[in-house]
């Protein structure tokens, strides 16, 4: 049996060399309360054996429904590599410290943009939106964007890893990997 986390390496770090935009893309999926499917595209931002990790605005539509509601899948698309992988979760926070090194890590004017967006809210136009930049950057003008208080990290803990390779005549491999108490079941799946 292979270990899916070592799988997925493999597989995205061939991706991060075919791909040609952002080989850490993912389709996140998530459910409001009563059912309701939600799906965009957000970036993986770390990953090992413990999850999955992307970065948000905790006040936007996917955290309010993550919060709520703390199942989510995720999935990959390598075109170039015509390999997809599924995972499918539990959700939770992340550190508040694993979320300060990510957002110290990110450009100046990223953090800015977290500090000024109201992510999913109505935007009356995109003037107002570049006012509340510029006054956020004149606010930290003169040193160091720390994070805001709205905006961290999720963990999408697998309990499902799916990995799916195109073959010819549409006779695709699938491979099924499942948390056990023990640790990870592997199954194949038919096309």
């Amino acid at each position: 049996m292979t270990d899916p986390f070592a799988l997925f390496d493999d597989w995205y770090a061939q991706a991060r060399e075919t791909e040609i935009n952002d080989s850490n893309a993912m389709a996140l999926a998530t459910a409001d309360t009563q059912g309701r499917p939600s799906v965009r595209m957000v970036l993986l931002k770390g990953h090992g054996p413990d999850g999955f990790i992307f970065y948000t605005n905790f006040e936007g539509r996917k955290a309010g429904e993550l919060l709520k509601n703390p199942h989510a899948a995720l999935l990959f698309h390598w075109k170039s590599l015509r390999r997809q992988i599924r995972i499918e979760g539990t959700v939770g926070p992340v550190d508040d410290s694993i979320a300060d090194a990510y957002f110290a890590s990110r450009s100046r004017d990223s953090q800015l943009g977290a500090w000024a967006s109201d992510q999913s809210r109505p935007l009356p136009s995109r003037t107002v939106f570049m006012d509340r930049y510029e006054a956020v950057r004149a606010r930290f003008e003169d040193g160091p964007v720390p994070r805001p208080p709205h905006w961290s990290g999720f963990r999408v803990t697998p309990e499902r890893i799916e990995f799916w390779q195109d073959r010819e005549h549409r006779l695709h491999e699938r491979r099924l990997f499942e948390a056990t108490a023990t640790g990870w079941r592997e199954t194949m799946l038919y096309p």
